[in-house]
């Protein structure tokens, strides 16, 4: 019979090793030295001349003409090709890869089983960080990081918090919330796509449940959605108090929540709230914007979300919606550009990995509102900048992401042609002609 005291000390053994980050009890990729590449670093509006980049292990250790390495160390001739930090998506959703029917029913290994595959490909377009904005991705994520599977680092809220009625309420009206003879659990919960909470007091057990499973920052739905059954867009989801309880109880984490919100009200109320992170924002105001900026909240925005055709099976209402959405897209994003606010780069597609494939596509379809330096900044450096606002509870701590420099994390794609001067070369992974992360190459067609 074992006691109680070696019980404790293998269960304090387990909870530590899990606790360690699997990148670091994972042994270090061999160096590699690329030569005669043009750097984009991430944040500059310019290419630098001809210059060699020195990777050690999964880190950056130099950037400068003269850098060399020993004659056993693989070199890379870039052949003036740009070298460039890998791309970053801040709002995914790796785990929803189905119709909603589909992905309600399918058996969880099957749906984890297209998770790992999605990743792969994600990575495979060059995209090395993902901020996954709702659904049950954390296995999938100490998968990759284990070394199990190719994929993206992966950052996850786990469950986005939503009230009944609100944006993540899939039941149908037949089903009851719990609080009225309801199930405990609905299929979305059980996916970990979200979670319900009503009241305070639920809000805090909800954001304290995600980190409990080990999220790295809190999504809130706080405003009405396109495709949601119950909620119009013009409507404000949740009090000012049970926003304000998600918020307190991220910093009290050490990190950040992020609120879904398209129009106005609700953007401002969540930024009143103290959400450091707005999704969408589709629909703000000149006087929400100067807070936004004031506060220095970031704006995760998406174009090819909106700019796509109206799904086929939309409702009438849904239909409407979308196009609310997509014309208020142009005076936001100009207005933001005009303001100096902080806008990240993302997807946010669902449901289908075919609509998933054109994920590159977003890059481009920013030109009617930035110039290429800003795009690429976008998907780079300031997506770095926003993916830093986990402070602690982000699980990689070696470096940065999204920059060329010495220190940061290793994840560089190769581009045979300047994207300053011309973006198209980003819309193919086709023109990767390497794609590296973690000091690994996962695709070398100069090898």
């Amino acid at each position: 019979m074992i006691s109680k005291r070696v019980f404790l000390s293998s269960l304090a053994s387990t909870a530590a090793l899990a606790l360690v980050p699997a990148r670091a009890r994972a042994q270090a990729p061999d160096a590699t030295l690329f030569t005669n590449v043009r750097v984009y670093d991430g944040m500059s509006d310019e290419l630098t001349e001809l210059t060699n980049v020195l990777v050690e292990g999964e880190m950056i250790k130099d950037v400068s003409p003269a850098v060399d390495a020993a004659p056993e160390v693989p070199r890379i001739d870039g052949d003036g090709r740009t070298l460039m930090p890998g791309l970053l998506d801040m709002h995914v959703h790796l785990q929803w890869n189905q119709d909603p029917a589909g992905f309600l029913t399918a058996r969880p290994d099957y749906i984890a089983a297209l998770a790992l595959s999605e990743s792969e490909a994600t990575l495979m377009r060059g995209f090395t960080s993902v901020r996954d904005t709702g659904g049950g991705i954390l296995g999938v994520a100490r998968a990759i990081d284990e070394g199990l599977h190719p994929g993206p680092r992966i950052q996850a809220s786990n469950a986005a918090i939503s009230m009944t009625a609100g944006h993540g309420d899939l039941r149908p009206r037949s089903v009851r919330p719990r609080a009225f003879g309801g199930p405990p659990f609905t299929e979305a919960e059980r996916l970990g796509i979200t979670l319900f909470a009503d009241g305070v007091p639920e809000v805090l057990a909800a954001a304290r449940e995600q980190f409990r499973q080990g999220a790295h920052f809190i999504k809130v739905f706080s405003g009405g959605a396109v495709t949601g059954l119950y909620d119009p867009l013009d409507i404000n989801e949740y009090s000012p108090a049970e926003l304000e309880a998600a918020v307190e109880e991220a910093k009290r984490w050490n990190t950040y929540a992020t609120s879904h919100a398209y129009m106005d009200t609700s953007v401002r109320a969540a930024i009143e709230a103290g959400y450091q992170c707005i999704e969408h924002c589709n629909l703000m105001t000149p006087e929400s914007m100067e807070l936004a900026v004031e506060k220095g909240v970031w704006l995760s925005t998406q174009v090819g979300f909106f700019a796509a055709d109206i799904p086929a099976g939309f409702t009438p209402a849904q239909a409407e919606r979308q196009k609310m959405a997509f014309d208020g897209l142009d005076a936001m994003l100009r207005l933001a550009r005009e303001s100096g606010a902080k806008i990240a780069l993302g997807t946010d597609f669902v449901g289908s990995r075919q609509t998933k494939a054109t994920q590159l596509e977003e890059l481009q379809l920013r030109t009617p509102w930035f110039s290429n330096a800003e795009i690429l900044r976008q998907a780079t450096g300031l997506n770095g900048q926003l993916w830093d606002l986990t402070g602690p509870r982000n699980p990689y701590q070696a470096g940065p992401v999204g920059v060329i420099q010495p220190g940061a994390y290793a994840d560089i794609l190769l581009v045979d042609g300047d994207p300053i001067a011309d973006l198209t070369v980003m819309a193919s992974a086709d023109n990767f002609d390497v794609i590296m992360k973690n000091g690994k190459a996962h695709k070398n067609n100069l090898a």
